[in-house]
């Protein structure tokens, strides 16, 4: 995927920014000109619509998931700890936008851009336990992966190593 030009990126970056404090369906595209200064019709040049606008946000953190799991399911033989540890990387690099899903989980369903992502766990999960895998089991996998997602976003400011060390000593205490 190419980079985005300078003003491209800063119209994603404070459209990020919005609709994870707003809502993307309280964010108009006239409040993203306004916040970056420039005019309505500029923003156009660049994104057609809102939709655009959420798509472009949101399809690079989807494009390196699915490819972060591509590989995994490839290998399938990759150890727990680096599953976990490689879940824990996607999840801090892309904590924004994760945010972001999880508030706007309607509307990105309607623009048919949460499906993929809500396979994710079930995907992880079956490389985690391998084949027919216990109740019990399962849950552990899904506990393990939604702590390691939460502990993302929960703690921002925190030395990203030392969360990383932890995150991923808890889930792998919480896989048993």
């Amino acid at each position: 995927m190419p980079k985005p030009s300078d003003t491209k990126q800063r119209i994603l970056d404070v459209a990020r920014d919005l609709f994870t404090s707003q809502g993307v369906q309280r964010t108009s595209l006239q409040d993203i000109a306004d916040r970056l200064g420039i005019t309505k019709p500029a923003l156009y040049y660049h994104f057609p619509s809102r939709d655009d606008l959420v798509r472009s946000i949101v399809q690079p953190m989807l494009d390196d998931g699915e490819q972060f799991l591509l590989a995994q399911e490839a290998r399938g033989d990759a150890p727990v700890r680096e599953l976990i540890e490689g879940f824990f990387d996607f999840n801090y690099r892309h904590r924004a936008d994760v945010i972001m899903l999880l508030a706007e989980m309607p509307t990105l369903a309607d623009l048919g851009l949460i499906d993929k992502a809500l396979g994710w766990r079930t995907r992880l999960t079956a490389l985690i336990c391998g084949p027919e895998p216990t109740l019990e089991r399962q849950a552990r996998a899904i506990l393990a992966l939604g702590g390691l997602q939460d502990v993302c976003m929960q703690f921002p400011d925190a030395p990203v190593e030392q969360l990383r060390a932890a995150a991923v000593a808890a889930a792998l205490d919480a896989l048993g």
